[in-house]
């Protein structure tokens, strides 16, 4: 049985030796098949019996962990590119991935939550638990300042600015931004801090962290995903969400109350504004149905 262990070393060693790829370039294409050896080894699946249905199910796990079009696009491109390193290495007499179909970019807009469902997910938080006043930081500090999941787990006391009303947020590419930090995130943080935080046995290491588990280490991104989609299940939400919806909703509320473009790029993070102007899309799209809803002359009978 081939490895994933073997074949990741010579598919790094044939970019690297036959190809001659840059080390960025062949660190991306090992990132790629990572992803894959996660999702597939648990599941005792080798990459010799690798199949299409299994990249199937593999593109839905990236879905639901909140991985965009684009960059799931980017994973299938380097998936492709070790398969067909697999065929000329004879491993392989097909490639699974020659009828995976790329998911559609820019197609698609973001879901997000309207402030009464916002709302409802706080409202829903058990506080009596010793994880609540955690749980309800986590949600205010997801909407409140628009940070990728990422952002939030390595959210640390280090980053925080409250007198001056900033977090210090290290994004993508190891980029800072300073987003403003409302009164509820302050109050919420301070709560969770001053009660349970200031009560556990944090682990060495772990101490800088603001959000942590019960054990006392850093909060995973599958304990906030957990997080969501219980709080979701309580109040039956029909809407499929992740932490990022939180993110899509903290732009969306922002471009809905007349925010400038720009100002949203910055607090987001992100390095295009063509990547922000999606939320545009997003609010002449709501614009429009509420126009069908409600304008007299669209109302049946």
């Amino acid at each position: 049985m081939t490895s994933w262990e073997q074949q990741q070393k010579a598919f790094t060693n044939f970019l690297r030796l036959e190809r001659g790829l840059a080390d960025n370039s062949i660190f991306a294409y090992q990132r790629d098949v990572q992803k894959l050896k996660d999702y597939c080894a648990p599941r005792s699946i080798d990459p010799v019996n690798v199949s299409l249905e299994h990249l199937k199910h593999f593109l839905t796990d990236l879905y639901d962990l909140g991985i965009g079009a684009r960059s799931q696009a980017r994973i299938i491109s380097g998936i492709k590119q070790f398969f067909e390193f697999m065929m000329l290495e004879g491993e392989r007499e097909d490639d699974p991935s020659e009828l995976l179909e790329l998911p559609r970019i820019g197609q698609k807009l973001p879901v997000f939550l309207t402030i009464e469902e916002i709302d409802k997910l706080i409202a829903a938080i058990d506080l009596s638990k010793p994880e609540g006043h955690r749980n309800k930081a986590i949600l205010e500090t997801l909407y409140s300042c628009g940070l990728r999941v990422s952002e939030l787990i390595n959210l640390r006391f280090s980053n925080l600015f409250l007198k001056e009303g900033f977090v210090r947020i290290i994004g993508k590419g190891d980029k800072e931004r300073l987003v403003p930090v409302s009164p509820s995130v302050e109050k919420e943080i301070d709560f969770y801090v001053q009660g349970t935080r200031n009560h556990m046995n944090v682990q060495k290491g772990h101490e800088d962290f603001i959000f942590l588990n019960r054990r006392g280490k850093q909060l995973t991104r599958v304990m906030i995903f957990t997080i969501v989609k219980d709080l979701a299940s309580a109040i039956g939400l029909q809407k499929s969400i992740s932490p990022h919806t939180f993110r899509h909703s903290f732009a969306t509320h922002l471009i809905e109350g007349g925010a400038n473009l720009r100002a949203v790029q910055e607090m987001l993070g992100h390095e295009s504004i063509t990547t922000t102007e999606i939320y545009t899309h997003l609010d002449s799209a709501y614009i429009r149905e509420a126009i069908i809803s409600y304008h007299p002359r669209n109302k049946k009978g």
